[in-house]
């Protein structure tokens, strides 16, 4: 036992065995109840949040958000304490001259590591806040406040890690930060310059949230792309298009050219000409028109407005019939279903009228020239 002790009692590097043991000890401590001590700090926020706010937060989002950053700062905080137990060498506090600092270089870079678990833990948590407040966005009528919870989320967790970043260069890097404000305003041109297209989505971004042109859920039209919201961010917005992909624009592109918010939609108009063979007969051809009027006329989901049905035009190989009717829907599937219909029902028409569809052709007329006699050559 004695031997035991004393040995115990060794020291290496200004610190005995038994002080590197208690340091060793908190930090397997730490590892040990990190999971479990996460998991009930995560839970007590959760319950917080659930008995203030009244709605039913999911437990797994929030586990999955607070759980990894509060591991994470259990270990420095674990890291901190075993630290506590030791004392720095002395040699490595009283440099020479051009040496390397070694207690100022360790108490930095656990700050530092301390405010990026500060800042990790900081962004979870906004997440968690902002996944509250589309829980409330979603049981609401309107269509804006699903759009403005995410980009305020975003918002806020940008202004957070400015500060934090401010805090790491004044209490870290023992930067004057009132002093590197001021100086940002000398060198605000080159970054502006710099970030020409960065701050012009940005500022596109605001103009988009102030005149709201669409909201999350809308299918608009820009630049021949079509497709439904997803988000709005601060430098793009991702669209989802009707054949299921992912498009993603920038911001400046849809304050800068026109762009058509499919959603507003009351109807959906279809035009498109019927072409008839030129050997149908005239009173076959009326009948068609007619018998296709009357079916727009009767059909309850394209007789909210009247459409057009008439001969239109001599084609080149056809006659013409042109037909014009509105779909009463502002969704492209439920619109092409209908105009699908009336498609097989003017194929019936045409077929029980005694008609037929024409296909481009031409007649070629070959005239036959007879040959002149060629006169005979005189001979001397």
């Amino acid at each position: 036992m004695e031997k035991a002790v004393n040995w115990l009692q060794y020291r290496f590097l200004d610190n005995s065995l038994a002080d590197y043991c208690w340091a060793f000890g908190i930090i397997l401590l730490g590892i040990a109840f990190k999971k479990a001590i996460s998991a009930a700090l995560s839970r007590f926020v959760f319950r917080w949040v659930r008995k203030e706010s009244h709605e039913e937060v999911p437990w797994t989002e929030f586990l999955r958000l607070l759980r990894p950053p509060l591991e994470v700062f259990i270990m420095l905080l674990a890291l901190y304490l075993a630290s506590k137990s030791l004392e720095v060498p002395g040699a490595w506090g009283t440099p020479s001259d051009g040496a390397l600092d070694f207690r100022v270089l360790i108490e930095k870079v656990y700050f530092s590591a301390f405010l990026l678990a500060l800042t990790w833990l900081g962004i979870r948590f906004i997440k968690c806040m902002g996944l509250l407040f589309k829980l409330k966005a979603q049981k609401t009528a309107s269509k804006l406040d699903d759009q403005l919870v995410p980009f305020f989320r975003d918002l806020v967790i940008m202004l957070f890690v400015i500060g934090m970043v401010f805090i790491a260069l004044g209490r870290v890097f023992s930067v004057d930060v009132l002093t590197l404000v001021t100086s940002l305003g000398i060198g605000g041109l080159a970054i502006a310059l710099a970030a020409r297209e960065t701050l012009e989505n940005l500022f596109a971004s605001f103009a988009l949230m102030i005149d709201r042109p669409f909201t999350v859920g809308d299918s608009i039209n820009v630049g021949g792309t079509e497709g439904t919201i997803v988000k709005l961010g601060f430098r793009s917005t991702r669209l989802q298009t009707f054949d299921g992909s992912l498009v993603t624009l920038p911001n400046r592109l849809l304050t800068s050219q026109s762009l058509e918010n499919l959603s507003e939609r009351r109807q959906r108009r279809a035009r498109f000409v019927v072409r008839l063979a030129y050997d149908t007969p005239g009173p076959t051809v009326k009948a068609i028109v007619e018998t296709i009027q009357q079916h727009i006329d009767q059909n309850p989901e394209t007789n909210e407005e009247p459409g057009v049905i008439r001969f239109d035009a001599f084609g080149e190989s056809s006659l013409d019939v042109l037909v014009i009717f509105y779909v009463q829907t502002a969704i492209a599937r439920e619109f092409n279903r209908v105009k699908e219909e009336v498609n097989l029902k003017i194929l019936e028409i045409v077929k029980d009228s005694g008609g037929r569809f024409a296909f481009p052709s031409r007649e070629l007329y070959i005239r036959q020239e007879s040959s002149s006699a060629l006169p005979e050559s005189e001979t001397t």
